[in-house]
């Protein structure tokens, strides 16, 4: 099986941290007129705004954090690391079309929703692989990791959809569009990094189990636990 690397976890860690750092550094270097509560963070990365280089280094790196987990995190599946790949690509893409001082961007608009779609959807991609019962050796497969159960894929992506209605509320109606962009990002950043210690836990205790070392001999081997973060089976095969 494929473990977790600890590189994988420290760039998991680190995207909420850069987020976090990098807008409270860019809006301390903007005028006395910005408002975190009601001006985006893509104002800080705008073709107007002071220093814009610490906004847009902020996105490239969250972006690379993205893209970096999703490349190693095989517990997902493939159709969670597609999203979470896009989601990475698509917030790096927002620094080549930054917002304009007066009125607003389709290109940019179009990137930033396709980053936080993909990155609010991608929970609920894991829902794809459920353990499927087997025959033979192992009558059941074991829950995969917590983070990509059924039901807490869908909770999270649930929440997390219900955090971006709230952005786009605030953007056609409302006075605090800042604070729920802030808070939307925030939530979405994290979920990688549980996501993350979730398939490190499951893989910790599998090896602990009694899984058998490659080239050694184990009388034990026919009782191995199955490999949780292997990729669900397809259809069973008839006879």
């Amino acid at each position: 099986m494929r473990a977790v690397p600890n590189w994988a976890v420290a760039t998991a860690a680190a995207a909420p941290v850069l987020l976090v750092a990098g807008w409270t550094v860019a809006e301390s270097r903007q005028p006395v007129g910005y408002d975190p509560v009601r001006d985006t963070i893509s104002e800080l990365a705008g073709q107007d705004a002071t220093d814009a280089w610490i906004m847009v280094a902020t996105l490239v790196l969250l972006g690379c954090c993205y893209l970096s987990v999703a490349a190693v995190l095989h517990a997902a599946g493939l159709p969670s690391r597609f999203l979470l790949a896009v989601g990475g690509v698509a917030t790096i893409a927002l620094v080549a079309f930054p917002r304009p001082p007066v009125g607003g961007s389709l290109s940019h608009g179009v990137a930033a929703t396709v980053a936080v779609l993909a990155l609010v959807l991608w929970p609920a991609g894991s829902a794809l692989r459920l353990p499927r019962a087997e025959h033979g050796r192992h009558p059941t497969r074991p829950e995969p990791p917590w983070a990509f159960r059924r039901a807490v894929a869908l909770s999270a992506t649930a929440v997390l959809l219900a955090l971006f209605g709230w952005c786009a509320f605030e953007v056609t109606s409302g006075s605090r569009t800042g604070l729920a962009e802030r808070v939307t990002a925030v939530a979405v950043s994290l979920w990688p990094l549980l996501a993350v210690l979730s398939a490190r836990r499951a893989h910790l205790a599998w090896s602990a189990s009694g899984a058998p070392t490659l080239g050694t001999a184990s009388p034990t081997a026919g009782v191995v636990p199955p490999d949780p973060l292997r990729p669900a089976d397809g259809p069973d095969r008839l006879a």
